[in-house]
């Protein structure tokens, strides 16, 4: 679990910083104002979540065997994937629907934080 977790949290990282790249440059003169802030929410929780996907991986490598932690990690990959992936194609693509799916991201990211809420608090006990 835990070399999974860093794994995909590396790769999630970068993309993050990839798609980060993409809006600031090939984007800037092609989205109104708007769009160019729904992507840079996409990219901004997009990141925050790498980075703590990242800390349930490095947190897995002593506790490997935490139901909770798991469940943290993959709650945050899919908010990543349905938070973050639904806004940027929003943006992009001006699909308004987009944004009803949003929230479904969202509260996977919150179940992701209170999951390595109870996971760190039942493991460091």
């Amino acid at each position: 679990m835990a070399k999974l977790f860093i794994t995909l949290a590396s790769l999630s990282g970068m993309f993050a910083v990839g798609f980060g790249a993409f809006g600031a440059h090939a984007l800037k003169n092609r989205l109104d104002d708007y769009a160019l802030g729904v992507f840079q929410t996409a990219v901004q929780y997009h990141f925050y979540h790498s980075l703590a996907l990242l800390a349930v991986g490095v947190i897995a490598l002593s506790h490997p065997q935490s139901a909770l932690l798991r469940s943290s990690g993959w709650l945050f990959i899919v908010g990543i994937v349905i938070f973050s992936g639904s806004l940027y194609l929003l943006s992009i693509s001006g699909l308004r629907w987009l944004g009803a799916v949003t929230p479904l991201g969202g509260l996977a990211f919150i179940a992701g934080w209170g999951c390595l809420a109870a996971a760190s608090w039942n493991l460091l006990a």
